[in-house]
């Protein structure tokens, strides 16, 4: 074992051995080939890829994946790690038909600055799902072309599913 590979944190090797392991996989391979830099970490567990991607690259990621025959966003969902950092994390389940193969890929964001670009223009149907998300989380979505409330008054103070907010809310 060299320096580099004594001083890599074991989430990079986990990262490294996932990817290493499902090297076959499509959407791995896209990536790889991509932009391997957009990945930032990866897990495989119970039968399911999650590949976590950085922030200024899910576009492009998503992109890719498109092009490699993903061609169903079947979800985009949010969870609020509060009060660790990075406090949000936005969460795309993408499924190929032709390839009965599922990936989920995930996008941390701080709590200082809950914002990430729209996949509105790779996948359209992401549209009222990022609407649900900054309704009840408040994380915004760049370049998204009608970001308001979906679900809650559009005079509502908050977003309620964030972990701080009120239980009774605010009075």
């Amino acid at each position: 074992m060299d320096s580099a590979e004594k001083q890599a944190s074991p989430d990079a090797q986990e990262k490294d051995a996932v990817l290493q392991a499902h090297a076959e996989n499509r959407a791995v391979s896209a990536l790889a080939a991509a932009g391997p830099e957009w990945i930032v970490d990866a897990r495989f567990d119970k039968k399911e890829l999650t590949l976590w991607i950085a922030r200024d690259g899910i576009i492009a990621a998503a992109a890719a994946l498109k092009a490699a025959g993903y061609n169903f966003l079947s979800d985009v969902t949010c969870v609020d790690w509060s009060p660790n950092e990075p406090r949000f994390e936005v969460i795309y389940h993408l499924l190929s038909h032709g390839l009965k193969q599922r990936v989920r890929l995930a996008v941390r964001l701080d709590s200082l600055d809950p914002e990430v670009a729209s996949m509105t223009a790779v996948w359209p149907s992401a549209n009222f799902y990022e609407r649900e998300i900054w309704d009840l989380f408040g994380v915004r979505f760049g370049g998204h072309p009608n970001l308001r409330r979906i679900l809650m008054p559009d005079e509502w103070e908050g977003h309620p599913l964030r972990k701080d907010y009120p239980v009774e809310g605010y009075r």
